[in-house]
């Protein structure tokens, strides 16, 4: 039996309804600002034609405040599941065409049952938000909305990977969602997002402030640290949404999208001999070690603006995908801070969420002294690095390419925090201190009854360094697994790897640990 004309043609006329979102006109005014439409912005991330919408007929319940009349296509969100990279995504599009994507009742539970599905099929979930906030017009029922994704968003926390993208506004309680979540892209010229708005703080606090200062993406990514990635507009950050998936797995029980080389290159690449200076005080950049160490030089960086004395983020290792913590001795000569700390343990606790082995760097000359510092909670702060390592189960291998001492040295990933292997370059120095302070410390008297003081204290520095600070000292006492030429650090590195990518370790049951917050 033929399916009859006009039910075809009624299909035809509320699809074109709800695929029109707020009209034209709006359209229109939305495109003036640079910004793509909410099924734009999907249409941008999924692979041609595999995008399946949910709740396209969705309709708002409110009836209230003249609300009755009004028709808000999909209610404002759009829904659904595409492919990203030949793999299932789960996802929402808020339309800030449509009653400027404000949340309500149905609006909410359209997210809520994406997010349901995201969990039981094991799928990544990415969150593009767009909205004016709440629906003011629906009361407390807005605010039930946000709590009942609010708690889906911790749900899924471990369980699949969770992406926003903020492309436009995120203020008030929107703005917890996205911080649920475990990596925040954010557009540089037309999204905000904040707590309190300007003319809040201002009531408030007699303060003048302004919405860059507050909520652009400067302030999120540099500041504040909310935001991982600054895009510099849609489409750019929708790339970003594809290339952070590529490194990811799907669920906690999936591996990540490794592509293993089948041969290993023991080639030795001489230049790494030379990226260390010969000045114990020189400075030494990272980047170009991780460079040549992964795959490629290609390097996604996490949180690049967010604390840059520590460096994290995903790359590949002869096709194994790797979480890369490192510090960056050009900045703050890669101390861990506050910031630095926090960044680097919500990194570790993720890879370790989701199988990722990690690979870290380490160059590292303490925690940064200050009185801030030490009022701010450097202690606590500092502990989470040790607690994030030591909690991770996952493949762990830690090169030491320059300096590694006291707490910071045990807090980058060493053998006594769990590491599977630790190498050392033999420009390392491994001890409580740097041969200077320790000089002072040790050498004090003998350095003062010198008669030429200068010169006995070089010369005590010189015997601390080579007795108590040289790698092999640390080697001798099993803390190192082996010093290497840094001709073969890729090799060795990938060596190392492969031996214990089939790794499986057991700890004591328990509900969790707790993690100094």
């Amino acid at each position: 039996m033929t399916i009859k004309k006009e039910l075809l043609t009624r299909l035809e006329k509320e699809r074109e309804e709800s695929l029109a979102g707020g009209g034209e006109k709006r359209i229109a005014k939305h495109h003036a600002k640079g910004a793509m439409t909410a099924r734009e912005r999907f249409d941008a991330m999924f692979e041609p034609g595999t995008f399946l919408e949910w709740g396209m007929h969705v309709q708002h319940n409110c009836h209230d405040f003249g609300m009755q009349d009004k028709s808000l296509p999909g209610d404002g969100v759009v829904t659904g599941v595409g492919q990203i990279g030949g793999r299932p995504v789960a996802g929402f599009s808020q339309d800030f065409t449509v009653g400027g994507g404000a949340l309500g009742q149905r609006h909410a539970k359209k997210i809520c049952d994406m997010m349901d599905y995201a969990a039981d099929c094991g799928l990544p979930f990415v969150a593009i938000n767009d909205s004016g906030g709440a629906r003011i017009q629906e009361g407390v029922d807005s605010l039930s909305g946000y709590g009942q994704v609010f708690y889906r968003n911790v749900q899924l926390s471990g369980l699949v990977p969770q992406i926003a993208v903020i492309a436009g506004s995120c203020a008030g309680g929107a703005a917890y969602s996205p911080a649920l979540m475990d990596f925040l892209i954010m557009t540089r010229d037309n999204a905000s997002m904040f707590i309190c708005g300007p003319g809040v703080i201002k009531a408030a606090t007699g303060v003048e402030t302004t919405m860059e200062e507050i909520g652009g993406a400067a302030a999120n990514a540099m500041i504040s640290g909310n935001v991982h990635f600054v895009a510099e507009n849609d489409a750019h950050a929708l790339e970003l949404v594809r290339e952070l998936l590529s490194y990811l797995p799907s669920n906690n029980l999936d591996n990540p999208p490794h592509h293993p080389t089948e041969h290993i290159s023991m080639q030795a690449d001489p230049a790494m001999n030379d990226m260390v200076p010969e000045e114990a005080r020189g400075m030494l950049d990272m980047i170009p070690i991780i460079e040549r160490i992964f795959d490629d030089g290609k390097f996604l960086q996490v949180h690049e603006q967010f604390a840059p004395s520590i460096m994290v983020g995903f790359a590949r290792l002869d096709g194994v995908v790797v979480g890369v913590v490192a510090n960056q001795p050009k900045v703050k000569a890669g101390t861990l801070d506050i910031d630095a700390s926090d960044k680097g343990a919500r990194f570790i606790r993720f890879c370790n969420a989701f199988n990722i082995p990690l690979v870290t760097l380490v160059d590292v000359p303490g925690f940064l002294p200050g009185v801030q510092q030490e009022q701010g909670g450097i202690i606590r702060h500092g502990a989470k690095m040790l607690f994030a390592y030591s909690a991770a189960t996952v493949p762990k291998i830690t090169l030491i390419v320059r300096k590694a001492y006291g707490g910071a040295y045990l807090a980058m990933c060493s053998r006594d925090v769990g590491a599977d292997a630790v190498y050392a370059w033999p420009t390392a120095e491994i001890a409580v201190m740097g041969a200077e302070g320790a000089a002072n410390v040790l050498y004090r008297r003998e350095i003062e009854a010198a008669e030429d003081s200068v010169s006995k204290r070089n010369e005590l520095v010189n015997e601390y360094h080579e007795q108590f600070a040289s790698p092999y000292m640390a080697a001798s006492r099993g803390m190192i697994t082996d010093v290497i030429e840094p001709s073969m650090t890729r090799a060795t590195l990938s060596l190392a790897l492969r031996n214990t990518l089939q790794k499986s370790e057991t700890r004591p049951p328990k509900k969790h640990g707790l993690i100094p917050l």
